[in-house]
Parts: C-alpha cells; sequence; structure tokens
C-alpha cells in the first residue's frame, strides 16, 4: 500500500513534532508501507530522492506560512495519481478536500490543535484556517486527533468520532552536562530551568520572562526562533540584558539539544493552544520536573501530576519554593518518566498509525 505524506516539512525531519513523526512512520513501517512523502525545497538536500526508504517529492513551496496552503493542494493533487492512502497533516489546504475525494482516495487528516485560534493570525486568516479544518474535517476518511481534549473538540464541533493517536518521545537521550557547556552556559546541574518551543504569544513566553527576571538567582535557558516574527524580536530586545536569561536559537543536533535539556531542574511549558504537544512529551520521556501551563490539554498530557502556573505570580512562587528546595523533585521526574513509557513511545505510537492506514 503507498501511502503519501502530506503537509510537513519532510524529510529529514529535524525539528518539531511533525517531522519526528515522519522520521519515525518512515523508519519503522518501512517494511509494511511504501512512503511518499512531499518535501519543501527549503530542507537541506534538495536533491534527495529517497529517505529512510520512503521517496521524496519536493514542492517548489515553503511548508509553513501562507505558502502552506498551495503546498498542500500541489501535494494532493499529485498524491491521488500515485498513492492509495493521504495523509495530511494540518487543514491549511484542506478547502480543497471535497475535489480530492472525488478520487476515491483514503484521507487520513491530522489537523492538530486548532491552529485558527492562534493569536498571530489576523481575523481573514483565522476565518479561512477554521473553514480549511471545517472541509478537512467533513471529507477526510479518518481524523487522528493527538489529544483526548481534541477529540472531544472535533465530536462537540462537528459530530464526527476521530482516532486518538497521540506523538512519541523516546528518541530523546539524558546526555550528562559536559564541562565545556556547563562553562559556556554558566550553568550547575539541576540549578536551570529550560524550555524549548516556537516563539508565539500563546506559548506564553512574555509570562515566563517576566518571572524569571525577578529571579535573577535562576537561570533560564530558552531556545527558539526568537528572529522569525514582531513577537520574538521584541521580547529578545527587552529581557537579552537580564543575565539569567539565555535566549539561545533554534539548535537542531539532537545531543546538543539533550545535554541542555536533561540537565535542568525545571521544564518549563507554556503552551496554551494545541493538543498533544511534542516537545512537553520529549520531556516526559527524559524524566524532567514539568512547570506547565494550566490548561486542558497539558494537563491531560500530564495526567493532572505536573506543576501547573496560570500566571506570571503563580510561576514566581513555584521558582520560590525550587529556590528553597521546597519540591520533591524525583517524585515528579519519576511520575513524568512512568507515564511516558506507558503512553509515549514512538512503537505504540507509529503501530496505532499503521492501523488507521490499512
Amino acid at each position: 500500500m503507498k501511502v503519501a505524506i502530506i503537509g510537513t516539512n519532510g524529510l529529514p525531519g529535524k525539528y518539531g513534532g511533525w517531522d519526528q513523526l515522519v522520521n519515525h512512520l518512515t523508519k519503522n513501517l518501512r517494511d509494511e508501507f511504501s512512503f511518499l512523502v512531499y518535501t519543501s525545497y527549503t530542507t537541506d538536500d534538495p536533491k534527495l530522492k529517497e529517505y529512510n526508504g520512503a521517496k521524496i517529492k519536493i514542492v517548489p513551496l515553503k511548508a509553513n506560512g501562507i505558502q502552506s496552503i498551495p503546498y498542500d493542494i500541489v501535494s494532493m493533487l499529485h498524491a491521488v495519481f500515485f498513492c492509495d492512502v493521504l495523509f495530511i497533516c494540518g487543514t491549511s489546504g484542506c478547502i480543497f478536500l471535497p475535489f480530492i475525494k472525488l478520487f476515491g482516495k483514503k484521507i487520513v487528516l491530522n489537523p492538530d490543535g486548532q491552529e485558527w485560534k492562534r493569536k498571530k493570525w489576523s481575523k481573514p486568516i483565522q476565518w479561512f484556517l477554521k473553514i480549511s479544518e471545517r472541509f478537512g474535517v467533513q471529507f477526510s476518511s479518518t481524523v487522528v486527533s493527538d489529544n483526548v481534549k481534541i477529540q472531544e473538540y472535533i465530536l462537540d464541533g462537528y459530530n464526527k468520532k476521530s482516532e486518538l493517536i497521540e506523538y512519541g518521545g523516546d528518541q530523546v537521550i539524558n546526555v550528562p552536562l559536559s564541562n565545556d557547556t556547563a562553562k559556556k552556559y554558566g550553568i550547575e546541574e539541576g540549578s536551570y530551568a529550560f524550555k524549548v518551543c516556537r516563539i508565539e504569544p500563546e506559548n506564553n513566553i512574555h509570562v515566563i520572562l517576566e518571572a524569571f527576571k525577578e529571579k535573577s538567582n535562576i537561570d533560564l535557558i530558552i531556545i527558539g526562533n526568537w528572529n522569525f516574527s514582531e513577537y520574538g524580536k521584541s521580547l529578545r530586545d527587552e529581557y537579552h540584558r537580564f543575565t539569567n536569561l539565555k535566549l539561545l536559537d533554534p539548535i537542531y543536533d539532537q545531543v546538543t539539544l539533550d545535554e541542555l535539556r536533561s540537565n535542568c531542574g525545571l521544564y518549563i511549558h507554556g503552551h496554551s493552544v494545541g493538543g498533544t504537544n511534542p516537545s512537553l512529551v520529549e520531556a516526559m520521556n527524559l524524566g524532567l520536573c514539568i512547570v506547565a501551563f494550566n490548561v486542558d490539554y497539558n494537563i491531560e498530557t500530564t495526567e493532572n501530576s505536573a506543576i501547573y502556573f496560570n500566571n506570571e505570580n503563580d510561576l514566581l512562587r513555584i521558582l520560590d519554593d525550587f529556590d528553597g528546595n521546597l519540591i520533591d523533585i524525583d517524585q515528579y521526574r519519576n511520575k513524568m518518566a512512568e507515564i511516558a513509557q506507558r503512553r509515549y513511545l514512538w512503537k505504540i505510537i507509529t503501530d496505532k498509525y499503521a492501523k488507521v492506514f490499512e
């Protein structure tokens, strides 16, 4: 059976949840399915023809932003002539699905976490994304929800049942903190906080920075795409002068990223929109003590067993407790690792997708 994967940056996947999903689907299911992965020309090697046994089709458009709409549509139009199943990640091009449906192919949609709610989009774009989401859910054969709360949203909003398939995170590894890294960033094992994410308002970066600004004795490392938006640029300009705030550009080397992440005392997760966030389940697989924004998606992912905050004052109180050794770090670490080993392994996730594709 030939499966097209549409809507991601493609292969080789380096960064982000869908990139990792494509990596593991093509690697773990290569003996069961023949994959054709649509890949943006912006990848490192536009001449690459195959990866993990999957064929690669380069599309001369970006997979993100406004170009994601024609990127998805062009990919769909090509895939209907070569594949049995179209696995579509995101709803940007789903406005075109009524036409694609005429070809009689199986369409599997992962709509992600209500992209239309993000504040970075203007009202017209939010409206378009909401309509496209509606078309996607209505005209797909199977909808995949990555969180119970997304599953409930699809059922309540569109009267359609969906398959619950979350994300894996066990590709991460615990890496000891080297002397060179500790010296480079001025950090000590277990004494600093860490966050990796897209720099967007929905991830509450401004709230987190305001809290840590007041706790100058606790270092915070945030890795993200600061130069991608005015929001990120303005935050970096405002907060870079605080010596305990280390605002780093994206790090694509997995070992370096895992070294900084796996040795933190607190993992800060500020996401307020979306479903099961890949960076969160990765942190859980590392057995980190997680401080998460208090929304139902995060509570569901962590089984209400992490530490939660609603605002800057909540986070400051948590940091005071951390500073005073009043948090049982090992208890939280062990619980997060236990949940991850039970729910967020790539073997579990890809096996569920195999059943959906069949």
